[in-house]
């Protein structure tokens, strides 16, 4: 499963919040395996610089192979409730399409 991250122009991409977010992801997801072929992971501030609860929001779309793409997004006070609330909602969301797919 590949994870690409992103943010927008007020949260710093450094290198360190890249692997967190990519290994909390993989964390949540990893056994899907290979039935998920790329994950991305998006995370903006909504206030900007602006203080506001619930102002980060991270949007993660996964790509299941052979099948359309599965998004979610969360938002919370800080990059770690929002990736680690939008994966649990990944999570759940690929759970009921496979087993959907499974019961056909």
């Amino acid at each position: 499963m590949q994870i690409q991250f992103n943010t927008d122009s007020y949260i710093e991409g450094r290198d360190e919040l890249a692997r967190w977010v990519e290994n909390s992801v993989a964390a949540f997801l990893g056994r899907f395996g290979e039935r998920v072929t790329r994950v991305e992971a998006h995370l903006s501030d909504i206030n900007a610089h602006k203080i506001g609860q619930d102002d980060i929001r991270c949007l993660l779309e996964a790509r299941p192979a052979g099948l359309k793409p599965v998004a979610v997004s969360h938002r919370a006070d800080s990059v770690e409730q929002a990736v680690n609330g939008a994966a649990e909602k990944l999570k759940r969301a690929l759970d009921s399409t496979f087993s959907r797919l499974e019961n056909r």
